[in-house]
């Protein structure tokens, strides 16, 4: 068992390396099917997840390398792929991202109050008070959730089996949308969505980054890195630094230490975007890196022997991401919706500013924003909608 915590990171990086370069050794027609079906990123999720599982490293003892490259990278990733961006292009996309947005976030809703209707004599008295309070972190984000939690009174020992929940389905979650990402041109067609602006926009600021003919030197990746890492590393410490003036001094706890540092990090990704900063060659080489470094971190907590430890809680999460996905395809093909607005738009309220961009980025790095925006606009949602979902699942004891 790993402990050491440099040589989990070790582990992690060379793992997913290897996966990410298979694609390059096998290329037969067989091999490229099961890469269609589990592409590099679901393979990195699903091997690290099970390496995590068998205690090939020890999770505790692994804890504060963790922490302290996870976030940080995330960070770095968002600043250096909103170098890409070009926020006229994106505003472009219009009314369906609210469209998909509120969708996602009403079918949440909807999922934990028929959970809860069916599975609530399994899963305790009071029950329903934690899960109002992951119902705001599944709308919104962590912040939502300790204001619901603070709202409703929740003991922190009533959130326990909420927090399995929370941690095990949404790590499922995740996957699932990654994998799904992939059939976007089968599922575009069978709603027959329209994704000529998408389309354009996704394709228009991809063809900007391929007009740059700079070469691609050691230098810009060195100075891309640094860049990142100090803009990174910058936002958290300004992030923190806002979040305890506007709780004490002006008593507004709304968002968190993360959120604000994901609007700092943002409104210096977009501003140096519009700079020749911007047009440095290798953004995408290294965002790249970045990316699969922060899926290999997370897939790398996702224990699943956790799941002995609360099965009727776990079922109730799968009731309500079913019920959730079911609608949202639903809806899709009511509405005409695109896959990459319905994916992105569930996982910003699931997964919130810490995985919708990721998502995003995986279908194209130039639309990252999109993802950014939309779990944005969860933190605004999460504590009423929460409350009032929880409020709903008091009705049936």
């Amino acid at each position: 068992m790993i402990k050491d915590g440099f040589m989990y990171i070790a582990a992690l990086l060379f793992i997913a390396s290897v996966l990410v370069y298979l694609p390059k050794i096998f290329k037969g027609k067989t091999a490229q099917k099961i890469f269609q079906f589990a592409p590099p990123i679901v393979l990195i999720y699903l091997g690290l997840m099970l390496f995590c599982t068998v205690k090939l490293w020890d999770l505790e003892a692994t804890n504060d390398a963790y922490n302290a490259l996870k976030n940080p990278i995330l960070y770095a990733m968002l600043f250096i792929m909103l170098l890409r961006c070009d926020l006229k292009k994106i505003l472009r996309l219009g009314p369906k991202m609210l469209i998909g947005f509120f969708s996602a976030t009403l079918s949440i809703g909807l999922g934990f109050v028929v959970a809860y209707a069916i599975m609530h004599n399994a899963l305790g008295v009071g029950a329903w008070q934690a899960l109002g309070a992951l119902c705001g972190s599944w709308m919104g984000g962590g912040g939502n959730m300790l204001a619901i939690q603070a709202a409703l009174d929740v003991p922190e020992s009533s959130m326990a089996y909420a927090l399995v929940m929370d941690s095990i389905c949404a790590t499922f979650y995740v996957m699932f949308l990654l994998w799904a990402i992939n059939f976007s041109e089968k599922f575009n067609k069978w709603t027959k969505a329209d994704t000529k602006i998408i389309d354009s926009v996704g394709q228009a600021l991809e063809e900007e980054a391929k007009a740059n003919t700079q070469p691609l030197i050691w230098q810009n990746i060195m100075l891309l890195v640094g860049s990142g890492l100090i803009v990174s590393a910058v936002s958290q410490l300004l992030g923190g630094q806002i979040q305890v003036y506007v709780d004490t001094a002006l008593g507004w706890k709304f968002l968190d230490k993360a959120t604000w540092t994901v609007l700092i990090v943002t409104a210096l990704g977009l501003i140096f975007a519009l700079t020749p900063f911007g047009k440095i060659k290798g953004t995408e080489e290294v965002s790249n890196v970045m990316l699969y470094s922060v899926v290999a971190l997370i897939a790398s907590r996702a224990d699943l022997s956790a799941m002995g430890n609360a099965p009727a809680w776990l079922l109730t999460g799968f009731i309500i991401l079913v019920i959730h996905v079911a609608i949202m395809i639903f809806l899709a093909k009511l509405l005409h919706i695109d896959i990459f607005t319905s994916a992105v738009a569930s996982l910003a309220n699931i997964g919130g500013t810490a995985t919708a961009p990721v998502l995003a980025g995986t279908y194209s790095s130039a639309l990252v924003p999109v993802g950014i925006i939309m779990a944005l606009l969860g933190y605004v949602v999460g504590t009423g909608g929460g409350l009032i979902v929880a409020r709903l699942m008091s009705l049936f004891g």
